[in-house]
């Protein structure tokens, strides 16, 4: 068994590599979604084919193929010219503006929640070192 590795030897360096992986604790660090957190606004592309959808879905009633109606809209809109383009184009800038009051709003809250919290931890904290004081100094009186 020249240069051969042991079974147990093999067992060992695979457990090592597994551990050590780049992607082994990826998952856990991945923080939850905030629900309340706006959602980010529809390219012009995707304000076009919200309209596309509906005028497709009038042409090709027996249509059930999700995927038939992406791929004639692309078509249609790689087709267009940059001035059939524009209404989609201010709708989506339109929408863009909206989520940045939105995220700002949204930050701010954030901002102020985190110390609201603060302060309010802080006050507990300190009422129940008070509590606790005020309980011990009723056992010595009695």
């Amino acid at each position: 068994m020249k240069g051969g590795q042991t079974k147990a030897e093999s067992k060992q360096t695979g457990s090592k590599l597994k551990s050590k992986g780049a992607g082994a604790g990826k998952r856990a660090k991945k923080a939850a979604k905030d629900p309340n957190k706006p959602k980010r606004p529809a390219s012009a592309f995707f304000v076009f084919m919200e309209e596309f959808r509906k005028q497709y879905k009038e042409e090709h009633p027996d249509n059930k193929s999700v995927s038939a109606v992406g791929k004639a809209g692309g078509e249609k809109w790689k087709s267009m010219t940059e001035t059939e383009k524009a209404p989609y184009v201010q709708k989506a800038e339109k929408r863009k503006s909206e989520y940045n009051k939105k995220m700002q709003a949204y930050n701010l809250k954030l901002a102020g929640g985190a110390n609201d919290d603060e302060s309010d931890k802080s006050k507990s904290e300190v009422n129940d070192e008070d509590e606790e004081d005020g309980s011990g100094e009723d056992e010595d009186d009695e």
